[in-house]
């Protein structure tokens, strides 16, 4: 390795060699822009700014001017520039008089990297208002209504300011614009030069390298630093504040490009000199070689490719050619004083891909460089993703494949699979074409997916893919819904079906002992209802089924047993057994009184008016029709022995469809009827009841109709009741017994 020897230079960089520093103009005021019939003057002064020595020379426009003063006034527009002895031609100050209404004002001197002061003034500037300032057209940021605007970090460009404001005329406002100004930003330090102590060194002679600038008189204290380079390479430590680098012995693989760099210590400005070409002479070539920028051949769709040839050793002019192999003609040629040359292929295309070489020559015969391959890689285009499943409408426990594929790209493309933005996995495709994932379905599969395809040159996103996953119903939950922990005929019973597990819409069927009662269809989450308002017949099992599509399932059956009379007449009902209990027991009086008129007219005789059977015999009642005695026949008999009343009320039997029975009373028998009676008293051992029928209620009866019948009830209490068949004996009965005295 070449071993390096730098020997640094501490000299500042402010002058170039040879040349005298320059004068210094100002301005009083300090304003580029004045209002024509205004005078500025004008101040040279030299480096150490003390007036001048001797006479000043004045120059506007580049004509002398006779004037010899260093301080002078003007009046008219033009570039003015001075000189004093000891220094050399200042830089050029525009100084503009405007016959305009308005003016823009900049600060005069500026330099790079300076905060410049403007200033929008009027002819009367007590009766202008409302200043904004603008930037090549553009309004500048918070500038609105100000007397002056700092414009920060000021640049060598040809960017225009103007302002606008608002002038007083009698009563109203006018508008008026200036002119546009460029600002006159003067250069901090000189572009470097980079110098060589000799351009063609030979091989093993020491060279320098100067990098030249020189940093304004007005801006003294300015901190400049040095870099200096060899193609992309920095030679020596880097930054320095010296200018200047010694090389001890210069060697053939020195030649190159070289050039340096000069900054600011506080990087605000830098610059960069142009490239100098060093060769060593005197060396024929050798080791042509092909280098292709970008570095390794591998170049992007679009991108400029460049071609370097060069050379190890040589000297004298070289002349490089560029081919590419299946083509007769070569790419290009050239002929320089340079260890190395370029081609530049601009935009390359996919034809471009292929192998490449250079040749050089130095009068001898050419050498040729190796083979070197050029790869032209083309971006992925964006993916498209597909869905691949057994049947239209995907289901928990399918099998997709997501496959995704970008129709254009370089291999080998790397494609990645999301869900919902999560990273489910990847897959390279190695030739090309796509890639696929798959997946065992879940109901949490659900929802949107995506696919990227990267091939190392940007990676491409597909567009977002809905899939929905249809979860087969589970079985139903049936529950019955009442009032009361039990279902009464009249209840309105909430029938409830649910699947926990199932993709909507689901469509729900109710059953009652398997036959349809209806359906319901359920969009969202909660399952659906049927009601029913409950009788008697509705007792029994119960059932419902689900169903999405995907195959029916069916609940558990639930038993429903309805009893009782419903909740609504129970009141009705209690309040005309009320009313039936005072009827009887108006009619038991009436019927006591009745039979024991009947027992003392004449017992034991027929309708005839004789008697069937002996003296002292029981006579039995009739199973065909009771015992009736004409009140008109003369009776014989004694009376009958005095009979017990006892009064029972009691209802039997109660239900919606059924009649209601009341007790009404129950008979006694004598001793001794009993013992003159022997048949009798072997057949009625237990007490006579009589029974009778409620017949103005019924299950559907509305408190209202009940309340009609009620009324019906006063006005006919015969039609209310009747005599029906004694439980104990299966025969209509009114009395217990007749006996012969």
């Amino acid at each position: 390795m070449l071993l390096w020897l730098l020997l640094l230079i501490l000299t500042p960089g402010r002058e170039q060699s040879g040349v005298a520093p320059k004068a210094v103009l100002l301005l009083d005021p300090p304003w580029s822009t004045a209002f024509k019939g205004e005078k500025v003057a004008l101040i040279c002064s030299s480096i150490s700014h003390s007036p001048a020595q001797g006479d000043t020379d004045w120059y506007r426009d580049e004509k002398l001017l006779k004037i010899k003063h260093d301080k002078i006034q003007i009046t008219k527009p033009g570039n003015y520039q001075c000189k004093t002895q000891g220094s050399s031609l200042s830089d050029a100050v525009h100084v503009e008089f405007s016959p305009d209404w308005l003016i823009l004002q900049a600060l005069h001197p500026v330099f790079e990297g300076d905060n410049v002061i403007l200033r929008c003034q009027g002819k009367d500037n007590k009766n202008t208002h409302q200043k904004v300032y603008y930037k090549d057209g553009k309004q500048l940021p918070n500038s609105y209504n100000l007397d002056k605007i700092t414009v920060n970090s000021v640049s060598r460009d040809n960017s225009k300011y103007h302002c606008t404001a608002y002038r007083k005329f009698y009563i109203i406002d006018i508008e008026v614009t200036s002119k546009p100004l460029n600002i006159q930003v003067q250069e901090l330090f000189l572009h470097p030069v980079l110098r060589a102590s000799s351009s063609t060194p030979i091989e093993g002679s020491p060279m320098t390298l100067t990098c030249e600038t020189q940093l304004s008189p007005q801006r003294p204290d300015v901190q400049l630093q040095f870099s200096l380079f060899r193609d992309s390479q920095t030679l020596g430590l880097g930054w320095s504040r010296s200018p200047r680098l010694q090389i001890p012995a210069m060697w053939t693989e020195d030649s190159g490009s070289y050039w340096c760099e000069v900054e600011t210590v506080t990087h605000s400005i830098k610059k960069r000199s142009l490239r100098s070409q060093i060769r060593v002479q005197r060396v024929p070539v050798s080791n042509v070689n092909l280098e292709i920028q970008p570095t390794g051949g591998q170049l992007i769709e679009g991108e400029n490719m460049v071609l370097i040839c060069s050379v190890a050793q040589g000297s004298g002019t070289v002349t490089f050619s560029w081919h590419k192999e299946g083509r007769v003609r070569s790419l290009g040629r050239k002929t320089q004083r340079s260890l190395l040359a370029e081609l530049h292929v601009l935009t390359v295309k996919e034809s471009d891909a292929g192998r490449y070489y250079c040749a050089a020559d130095n009068v001898h015969s050419p050498i040729l460089s190796t083979w070197i391959r050029v790869t032209v890689r083309i971006p992925v285009s964006h993916p498209v993703l597909t869905f691949r499943a057994p049947r239209a409408h995907t289901v928990v426990g399918d099998l997709l494949e997501l496959h995704c594929e970008s129709l254009r790209g370089s291999p080998p493309i790397l494609y990645r699979f999301y869900h919902e933005d999560v990273t489910l996995g990847n897959s390279s495709a190695p030739s090309g074409g796509g890639a696929s994932f798959n997946l065992s379905l879940t109901a949490e599969h659900s929802g949107n997916y995506s696919c990227d395809a990267d091939n190392g040159l940007g990676a491409q996103h597909s567009h977002g893919v809905s899939l929905r996953v249809t979860v087969p119903v589970s079985r139903p939950v049936l529950t019955l819904r009442a009032p009361g922990a039990q279902a009464v005929v009249g209840d309105l019973l909430e029938l409830h079906c649910e699947s926990l597990r199932g993709s909507f819409p689901i469509l729900y069927w109710f059953y009652h002992e398997d036959d349809t009662l209806g359906n319901s269809s359920a969009h969202s989450g909660g399952g659906a209802s049927f009601n029913l308002s409950l009788t008697t017949e509705h007792s029994g099992n119960y059932s419902c089924e689900a169903d999405n599509g995907l195959g029916a399932q069916h609940s558990k059956v639930v038993t429903l047993n309805v009893t009782g009379t419903s909740r609504n007449r129970t009141g009705l009902t209690a309040a005309g057994i009320t009313g039936l209990v005072l009827s009887i027991l108006v009619l038991a009086a009436a019927a006591a009184l009745l039979h024991y008129a009947r027992a003392r007219r004449k017992p034991g005789l027929s309708a005839t008016g004789t008697s069937s059977h002996s003296p002292g015999e029981c006579q039995e009642p009739s199973s065909s029709r009771p015992s009736r005695i004409d009140p008109q026949e003369p009776t014989h008999s004694k009376p009958l022995a005095p009979m017990e009343l006892e009064p029972m009320y009691s209802n039997v039997s109660p239900g919606d469809s059924n009649p209601i029975y009341s007790r009404i009373w129950s008979i006694q028998h004598k001793k001794e009827n009993s013992a003159n009676c022997p048949m009798m008293h072997q057949e009625h051992e237990e007490l006579t009841v009589l029974y009778s029928e409620l017949k103005n209620t019924h299950p559907d009866d509305s408190a209202g109709e009940a309340s009609s019948r009620g009324r019906a009830h006063e006005e006919d209490d015969e039609e209310n009741y009747e005599n029906i068949l004694n439980p104990r004996k299966n025969k209509v009965q009114d009395f217990p017994c007749l006996c012969n005295t």
